[in-house]
């Protein structure tokens, strides 16, 4: 089970956004505490802001008094609502929210049932509910509540488990939906050190991004521009300016994941299982077919810079165990473009030739095939990008509650 804890400012944007899923039919109210209900026992906003308003108005050090959590189960997971209700109820009381009024919403609008909670972060007198270690505490409660339940543990839902984080489809229509999940996942998840790195890992997912420069009333103005690609590599339908996404993919977060990365990937063991995973495949001279089908099973997507005449001028590889990108040269001399360039002519320059798949796009780009697809695919399988995480519209409704968090304060 996923736990996640979401502190914010507005109140009424939390209800909103689970009431509009229960006017939509994909979402109930499983449990509530101390919340005033209708006539006939329903709930609306008006009276759940009522209900929350005396520890609001008692409020006046807490600046982010209002708390969104959202528990989710794996699909697996086969639970009964009184169950659902039960894990939600344990989870608020060893956290320090038992004697909060708080609404337990049920969410089935993607394929798996899962829980949000909205309640407040400051008691009757208006003291902060003590939060001191929450994100460990929370942990700990999650490990206790899959061990009582029978659940499948969090640590084994990343590697094995999920919501397939899929390549763009452009006959499935939402393309704009389909890039920005790809592109916030892979931002948050993955560690790389340049806009190259970035790029061939979205590539896997047949997306593309491109830096775009200009001049805004006097001032320099960088940022980025995202595209879909269809199977052969080619951008397909209108790009998507990162802010039409989202900031966590604009410029200024790519810039700051970057830094982080760098500084992450300080430690030279994130490199041992890749470089000894492909030293090894390399050792039986395989054919470029081979070599990348043999990297999958391993864990380990690449991709070949090639310019017109064929030549392989770049290598990226990305380990989706360790979460890294990184080019050839970082792993040494012995897995630089030549290398391979040498490897497979002497082995392959025949069946390239003839199979009319190993299409480049252009200097700057990836090789793609359809093997690489299918790699994709398996990959997305078998390393989930987002641990079965929240859908699209609850990723943006975190952050327009990050957002709100620098505005003025109020119910």
């Amino acid at each position: 089970m996923i736990a996640k804890i979401n502190p914010g400012k507005s109140l009424f944007g939390a209800l909103s956004y689970n009431q509009k899923k229960v006017d939509e039919g994909v979402a109930d109210v499983l449990y509530s505490r101390n919340m005033i209900r209708t006539v006939d026992g329903s709930y609306n906003i008006p009276l759940c802001m009522r209900s929350f308003e005396p520890y609001l108005m008692a409020n006046n050090k807490t600046l982010n008094p209002v708390i969104h959590i959202s528990l989710n189960p794996h699909p697996d997971d086969k639970l009964t609502d009184e169950q659902l209700s039960a894990i939600a109820q344990e989870y608020m009381d060893k956290l320090g929210y038992g004697k909060q009024p708080y609404l337990v919403y049920k969410h089935e609008d993607i394929d798996r049932h899962h829980l949000h909670i909205v309640s407040v972060r400051v008691d009757e007198t208006g003291k902060k509910i003590d939060d001191s270690y929450e994100k460990r505490r929370s942990e700990k409660i999650r490990k206790e509540l899959e061990k009582k339940y029978n659940l499948i543990p969090a640590e084994k839902q990343k590697n094995t488990h999920g919501l397939l984080l899929k390549p763009v489809d452009i006959k499935t229509g939402d393309v704009k939906k389909q890039v920005c999940h790809i592109a916030k996942s892979l931002m948050d998840e993955y560690r790389f050190q340049s806009l190259t790195e970035y790029r061939a890992l979205l590539t896997i997912y047949n997306v593309t991004v491109e830096e775009v420069r200009g001049e805004v009333r006097g001032k320099a103005y960088n940022g980025l521009v995202y595209s879909a690609l269809d199977k052969k590599g080619e951008k397909v339908g209108n790009p998507f300016k990162a802010s039409l996404i989202g900031r966590s993919v604009g410029y200024d977060a790519l810039q700051k994941k970057i830094d982080s990365s760098k500084q992450a990937m300080k430690d030279k063991a994130i490199y041992n299982r890749s470089r000894k995973t492909i030293s090894s495949l390399m050792a039986d001279k395989p054919n470029r077919k081979a070599f990348e089908e043999d990297l999958s099973k391993n864990g380990i997507s690449v991709l070949f810079r090639r310019n017109n005449e064929g030549r392989i001028y770049g290598v990226t590889f990305i380990d989706h165990r360790e979460k890294a990108v990184f080019n050839g040269s970082r792993l040494g001399k012995e897995f630089s473009a030549n290398t391979f360039h040498e490897l497979f002519t002497r082995n392959n320059r025949q069946e390239e030739k003839n199979s009319g798949m190993d299409k480049s796009f252009d200097a700057n780009s990836y090789d793609y095939s359809p093997e690489q697809e299918s790699t994709a695919e398996a990959l997305a399988g078998i390393f989930s990008m987002e641990q079965h995480g929240d859908n699209y519209e609850e990723i943006a409704f975190t952050n327009r509650m990050k957002r709100k968090k620098r505005k003025s304060r109020g119910i």
